[in-house]
This record gives C-alpha cells, structure tokens and sequence, in this order.
C-alpha cells in the first residue's frame, strides 16, 4: 500500500503492464521532482532504476476504476494498474500535482538540483527493437485475433439484444391491458435495456483494447522498420567499402606478380583445369589419371541410385566394356571415331565435293584489353530492375551478340547427327537430352553478358560445308525481349525455338530465368522434342570471383511417341553433399517404363545406360543395367582461353567478318566490332547512339499510332522479317514460326525489307 505524505512527491506499489506474456507485474514506483521511476523491489533504489518517465509533457488518462496510463510524447508510454480505485486516484492526483509543478519550473527555466530531464530513457520491461522477430509478429497478431474475436462476439451480443429490446419496446407500444402486465412489461423492457447496455460496454472495451493493442504493436514495428531500415544503409556501405578494397588489394596483387615473375618464367596452365578462380568449387580434371574399371562402374552406380529412392540399380559388370592400352575405353573410342570432327585438327589442305577449298576459320579473337571500372557504383543502381532494362558498359561484355551466344547450343550438333541414325524412340531421347545438357558446357567459364540485339537484328550461321547445319535467328521482340531462331542440319533434323527470359538482380547474384519452348524434330522418324531450359544464376556480383550455376529440372517429351526424358540438374549448396554442377535423369516410354539412367556433369560429359531386365527385391524394382556409355563429353578449352574471353573455337568464329550477309547481320554492329577490336570507348559511345536510336524509333512508331488511333485508322503492328507469329500445333501456345525466306533472299541479295538499325 501507498504512503500518504503532504508533499506532492509519492511512493508505493503499482501493476505495471510488461508485455504480453507477462502481462501486468508488480513494481516499485518512486515519484520525486517530476519524474516517475520504478524498481522491482525497495531494496533497488539504492542501485538499480529499471525505467523513468518525465512528467514534463506527458498525459495522463484513467481507463477504469483501477488502471490509467501515463504517456510521454509517443515515445514512452506506462500502463499502471492500482489495488483499488482510491488508490488510482491518490496516484493520478499526485502525478497531476507533479506535472504541474514540472511545468512551471520548466517555464521558469528552474531546475530541481542535481536532477536533469530525460527526453527518453529505456523502459527495462519493453523488449529491445533489435531482438523482435517473427516469434513476437506471431505473438502479436495471435492477441490482435483474440481482440477481433472479442469485437465480433460483442458485436453478436449487441445485434441478439438490441433486437430482443426492440421487439419489447415494440410490445410495450400495442399493449392495453391490466397494469399487473405492464409492470411486467416494464421489468422486461429493463432487463433487456440493462444488457443491451452491458453488451455496448463491452463492445467499446473490447474496441479500446484493440485500439491499444493495435497502436503499442504499430509503434513498436515502426521502430522495427526503422531500425532494419538502419542496418541495411549500414551494409551497403559496409558492402560498398569492401568492395572498393577487394579491387585495391586486386590490382595491388596483380601488379606485385607482374613485378616479380618474368613472362618466361611462367609455367603453361593446364588444359585439363576449370577456370573458374574463386568458384566455392575448385576441382581437376586429371587427364592423364583415370579410374579402375570397379571405380567407374561403382561411381556410376551410385549415381543412378541417387535418381531415386523406391528402387535400386545394378549394373552389369559381365557386359563391361574393356579398355586398350591407353586406358581409353573402346566405347570412348567409338565415340571419338564418331566425333572426329572434334577430336582432331585436319593438317592437310580438305577440299569440298566440288574441287573447292573449305573457307579457313580463325581461331581465336583478339585478346581482351585490362580496362579497370568501379562495379559497385554501377550494380548499386540496378538492385530490383530488369535486367534487359539496364545500361550497361561494354565493360561487363563479351564481342557476341544474343543472338550468337544462342547459336552455341550447337555446336556439339553431332549428337543430334547421331541421334538421327538411331531408330530406337528412348535411345534417341537419351541422345537428344545429352545434347541439352551440351548447351551449357561453356557458361561455367563464360560469365560475361553477350550483346542485347537490337529490334530487327538477325545473325546468320551457315556451316553446312564443316559441321552439318545452318542457323537464322532474329530478335523479333523488343519489349519482352524474345529471339526466335531456326536451325536444320544436313542429317535430316531441324529445330526451332523463342527465346525469352526473366532476370532479376538481387544485390548478391543474378538470377535467370528461360521462358519459351525448344523445338526438335527428326525428318525421317517424325519424332518431335520439346523442352524448357532451366535457371542460370551468376553469384558474387559485388565482391569476389564471379561464378555460375545451372539448377532446376527439365522435361523432355516425345510428342510423337509419348516418351519422356526428365533431367534434374542439382543446384550449389555449401550445405550439400551433393557434386556441384551434377545432372540426373532417366527415360521412361510412353507406359512408364524406365528404359534408360542418365548421370553427368553439365561442364564436362554425359553418360547413359540401358535398362535390361526389372524384378522386384524387398518390395522394391530392381533394375539391372548394361555398362554406361559417354553420349557427349565437352571439347578442352585451349590453355590460354581466359585472355580472349573464354571463348571456344566456335566462339571466336561467330563474329568472324563474311561477305554478303544481311545488313542487320550482327557481325555489322559497330559497337561490338568496335570492342572485339579492343576499342573500348568508342565501342561504349557507339553503343549509347545505337540504343538512342532504337528508343527514337520506338517514340516515332508510338506517335504515328496515336496518330492513327485519333483519325480512326488501324496501326500495323511491328511485324518481323523472317518469322510469322501464330499458334504452334504441338503446344497450342503462341510462336514465332520461320517462313524459310531468308536463305532464297540472300541468294538473290533482296535485303528490301531490312530496317536500318545500325
């Protein structure tokens, strides 16, 4: 109990509401010189005060007959609860008396001695901003139910008696009789108005409490915002200094090594090395070492067996195939005779059916200049934008255009050759997602971004006299950006695909996303592929070495036969066991049948075997195997592949000048001519006027709409040159289908419908 004093000043035991789990707690409160402090216990006045308020200011409001509320400015708020409401009141007096007390002194420009007035001091009992969570967010939102639920049972209560008063007044208005009824009546009437009148009572405590719950909550969230808001302006600028060291200590180091190592005195780098520096993963290919025939075989069971867990996989080791004295396997043999195109370099003069020469090829491009640039003063303005939507400097490219960087996925088109020749649907299948996982066999070394083609940019690629096949492309679409391609190989195989994407750039990596549908179809067979490539992500976009992953699942579906390909390319994590850059997969018919298990690594090879025989063990299939065999392994990279961007030989021949090529032919764009050249700025000049000129062009075709839009006429919409939209018969979506006129129009030279885009 309180101490009754003449003095304004009081002390004595107060309930002090703490939060919500502990609701309200017994404190020790001290009111002296206009401020409000309380302890746990008296014995902790003489060392520790776990909260003040100052009176100066604050409002004080009563709730009940025992609580009330003293609140200053927002920023500290008390909710206090006597043991009576005598003692509220003794309370509320004296802390009236106290304020104004504060007041004048204030006014007066008085201090009391030795005291000073503390704007906000913390309050032990409310949680730091720093520590809420989602545990506190649950909590919260758990009360504010409660309180919701409250509101809508007073306000059924409310409904229930209202209508039940009414109905009395109503009786009450028709009645006629004795008065022994209308005293009744009366009583009646009574009863109903008294819980008409309790059920409004608490409909407005329970919208108080809700109120106050829901204001405590906001402000309390406020500073949580406010805070996180804090921490992050404090990242960035932490983020933005380490990447500033990063690139010092970066440049320092590769001064230091150029200082103290001659060029001779530089060892070759390896061709068999990833060239991935700084990747979470370093690995060695070693090519002169390779594994008993037990390992092979067991690292390739275990593979397979990963593929699922309702079944298990023996592979037959009485059909394993032998190696030579090389130890290079007799099927890796087979392969290679297959690919020899790859394997070796002719180094005699090969001549065409016609007498003729074959065209010699470059092999490699100019190498890449050292131009120092500050990434973060360019990345940390494109956080959350499209990624086709940012200006970016040649800096941050390579000498290829899209449209040349999507013409790379053949370049092991031998395997479709191959696949060609085989009659069996499920082996072809395996053969045609060996060549999916190809397409993706140089962006683990290959992070920078190609050229965004221009509307109305093509690319053509014809090597049918060397590799088999020919490739238009276009970009027919600039806002989504969607390029559309064909291609056909002299093998009888032809395959088309749109291209388009969702990219976001998320601070610490860059994620890519396909959309569109690969095409493949085989003449002779009327077997027709489709596909969805999966998600590229590009890490350390601010400090460290970039580094890519390829992750997600793909479908492969045979939509003349039903048969089904489904591949898993597992994505990087530090946690997992799993090996990095590690595809899965199996072939199934159109029964469901498994007919083929596939395994590999999508940046070096492929292997597959056959399904031979099922029975059942234990409850679950067991599968026995024929040995596997390398459908697709990736050509070596040369040693000093990084100097000229990585490229592969296929790569540096994309961009190569040729004569009489359509004048929207990415190899005519000046800017990426200019930076294969190594003349970076002009090359970053030419590239703002390109880009300039395509917005006027959009601006001119968007007023000339608007045009015909007021005096009634119809716009033609953009329409491309080589393709024509409409709805695919196999898919029922929309595709851009090629009209097979490009190659007639570039024998007769007739470039009439080609814009001027460079």
């Amino acid at each position: 109990m309180s101490e009754k004093q003449a003095d304004p000043d009081m002390k004595g035991w107060l309930y002090k509401w703490t939060n919500y789990l502990k609701g309200y707690q017994k404190r020790w409160f001290v009111l002296t010189n206009g401020l409000l402090s309380y302890y746990r216990s008296q014995a902790e006045m003489l060392h520790t005060c776990r909260g003040t308020i100052s009176l100066h200011g604050a409002v004080i409001h009563t709730e009940d007959s025992c609580n009330f509320v003293i609140s200053n400015g927002g920023t500290q708020t008390f909710h206090l609860k006597a043991s009576s409401e005598v003692e509220r009141q003794k309370w509320v007096t004296a802390l009236e008396l106290a304020k104004a007390k504060a007041i004048r002194q204030m006014e007066s420009g008085e201090l009391p001695v030795g005291e000073d007035w503390p704007l906000y001091i913390q309050d032990e009992d409310e949680e730091d901003v720093g520590d809420a969570g989602a545990d506190d967010v649950a909590n919260t939102l758990k009360v504010l139910t409660a309180k919701l639920e409250d509101l809508r049972t007073c306000h059924d209560l409310i409904i229930k008696h209202g209508a039940a008063l009414q109905k009395s007044l109503s009786e009450l208005e028709v009645l006629d009789g004795s008065t022994q009824d209308l005293t009744a009546k009366t009583k009646t009437v009574n009863e109903r108005a008294t819980l008409f009148r309790i059920s409004s009572n608490a409909m407005i405590n329970a919208c108080n409490d809700y109120v106050d719950v829901s204001s405590t909550a906001g402000r309390k969230w406020h500073r949580l915002l406010q805070h996180e808001r804090d921490q992050r302006l404090r990242l960035e600028d932490m983020v933005e200094q380490l990447a500033r060291q990063h690139s010092h200590l970066e440049q320092e180091a590769k001064e230091q090594m150029s200082q103290a190592m001659p060029p001779d005195a530089q060892g070759p780098t390896p061709t068999n090395q990833k060239a991935i520096e700084g990747s979470p993963v370093t690995e060695e290919i070693d090519s002169g070492h390779s594994h008993s025939d037990d390992e092979e075989e067991t690292e390739f069971e275990d593979a397979v067996e990963e593929l699922a867990e309702n079944f298990i996989v023996h592979v037959n080791t009485a059909q394993a195939h032998k190696r030579s004295s090389s130890n290079v396997s007799q099927l890796s043999e087979e392969m290679a005779s297959l690919n020899g195109s790859q394997a070796t370099t002719p180094t005699e003069e090969v001549k065409q059916p016609n007498g003729r020469p074959k065209r010699q090829r470059r092999t490699r491009v100019p190498e890449k200049p050292n131009y120092p640039i500050n990434l973060w003063s360019i990345m940390k303005n494109c956080i959350g934008k499209e990624l086709s939507k940012i200006p970016m400097p040649v800096n941050f490219s390579e000498p290829l255009s899209f449209l040349q960087r999507l013409t790379e996925d053949f370049e092991y088109s031998d395997i479709l050759d191959r696949a060609s020749q085989i009659e069996d649907s499920c082996e072809q299948l395996s053969l045609v997602a060996a060549f999916t996982v190809s397409s993706y066999a140089t962006t683990a070394v290959r992070t920078a971004k190609p050229f965004n083609p221009l509307l109305g940019e093509t690319y053509e690629c014809d090597r049918t006299e060397d590799l088999g096949w020919r490739a238009i492309n276009e970009q027919v679409s600039h806002h989504p950006p969607i390029v559309a391609q064909y291609v056909e190989g002299n093998a009888g195989w032809s395959s088309w695909q749109e291209f388009a994407m969702s990219s976001k750039f998320r601070g610490k990596y860059l994620q890519i996303i396909p959309l569109g549908i690969a095409h493949l179809e085989f003449g002779n067979t009327g077997n027709h592929y489709t596909w969805r490539k999966v998600s590229t992500t590009v890490h350390n976009m601010i400090v460290g070495k970039l580094w890519l992953d390829n992750h997600g699942e793909m479908e492969i579906v045979n939509h003349q036969t039903g048969d089904k390909c489904c591949l898993k390319f597992v994505p990087y994590s530090y946690f997992s066991r799993e090996t990095p850059k590690k595809v899965t997969g199996y072939v199934v018919d159109s029964e469901g049948t498994l007919k083929w298990f596939i395994t590999g690594m999508w940046d070096e090879k492929i292997e597959a075997c056959r399904v031979i025989s099922q029975s059942l063990r234990g409850g679950k299939p067991v599968y026995e195997t024929s040995p596997p065999k390398v459908l697709w392994k990736r050509n070596p990279i040369t040693p000093d592949a990084d100097k000229y961007y990585n490229f592969t030989e296929l790569a540096c021949q994309l961009n190569e000048p040729e004569e009489l090529v359509c004048p929207t032919d990415s190899r005519n764009r000046p800017d990426q001519r200019l930076m294969e050249e190594g003349n970076w700025d002009d090359a970053n000049a030419e590239k703002l006027r390109l880009e300039e000129k395509q917005r006027a062009t959009r601006r001119r075709r968007e007023a000339e709409a608007e045009q015909a839009a007021a005096e009634g006429r119809e716009y033609p919409a953009y329409s491309p040159m080589w393709f024509r939209k409409e709805t695919d018969d196999i898919t029922g979506a929309l595709i851009f289908r090629y009209t097979h006129e490009y190659w007639e129009c570039k024998e007769r030279q007739d470039w009439s419908r080609c814009p001027d885009i460079f």
